[in-house]
């Protein structure tokens, strides 16, 4: 079975549509999404839309909780609020009433899905070697997909230690009897330095996980964005892959 896994699309439609031109381009029997549909970004509710029409698996996270007004603010930055308070007002019937029924975590086959972590799926940033043994530690699974940093990360449990760290595009991973923890990075936000949306491909019989990239036309994200009265620097970043 071949499956490709986005997340954190933050309602940046021009970066969801260049990746799934290029999932179908593969043909995979599935995709997965690790939430954070909607945040940040100009086109939540065709974001949602595409999404929901799409994933044949799909979670909510934090961005997408704070957008609904299921959870407080208070933690997010200043920008981050501000969007969130607008994407509330922006969200029609339909993409409130698809975000409202996922959940943060589940599982697919043999792999477990989160939006964040195993230890807290909403919040935690799994970011360091000590992060990731906890997930490792909390969840038995032989694979853990993770999204909420916008970092693309192949990590492993090598006996009691764990190896690897970012997994630029065009990073290759074969699975053999060690555990394994990947984020795809983001599609529509990423933060490795790399303006370009990433994605996952995995291939469940084979064994293997291929991390990817696409372009986008970012200068029309930022031209939305700036064109919603949204944060100057939710455009800018684009640019720098920050």
């Amino acid at each position: 079975m071949r499956v490709a896994v986005i997340t954190d699309i933050h309602g940046n439609l021009h970066a969801l549509e260049a990746v799934l031109e290029a999932i179908d381009s593969e043909a995979p029997d599935a995709i997965w999404c690790l939430g954070d549909l909607v945040g940040y970004g100009p086109r939540p509710n065709e974001c949602c839309a595409v999404v929901e029409e799409r994933a044949d698996v799909c979670l909510v996270g934090n961005h997408d909780l704070g957008s609904l007004g299921r959870i407080e603010l208070d933690d997010f930055s200043n920008d981050a609020a501000f969007a969130a308070r607008w994407t509330n007002t922006m969200l029609e019937p339909g993409s409130r009433r698809f975000l409202e029924s996922l959940d943060p975590s589940g599982a697919a086959e043999t792999v477990a899905l989160y939006h964040a972590s195993p230890r807290d799926p909403i919040w935690e940033y799994v970011l360091s070697p000590e992060v990731a043994a906890a997930a490792f530690d909390t969840d038995p699974s032989p694979l853990i997909l993770v999204g909420h940093s916008h970092v693309p990360l192949s990590l492993k449990l090598a006996g009691e230690k764990v190896e690897g760290g970012l997994a630029p595009g065009g990073t290759e991973v074969s699975f053999d009897e060690t555990r394994w923890l990947l984020n795809p990075g983001a599609v529509g936000q990423p933060r490795d330095g790399d303006p370009r949306a990433a994605w996952l491909l995995l291939d469940l019989d084979t064994g293997s996980a291929s991390f990817r990239r696409a372009e986008y036309p970012v200068e029309l994200t930022q031209a939305e964005i700036r064109e919603h009265g949204l944060p100057e620097t939710l455009a800018g970043r684009l640019q720098l892959g920050i």
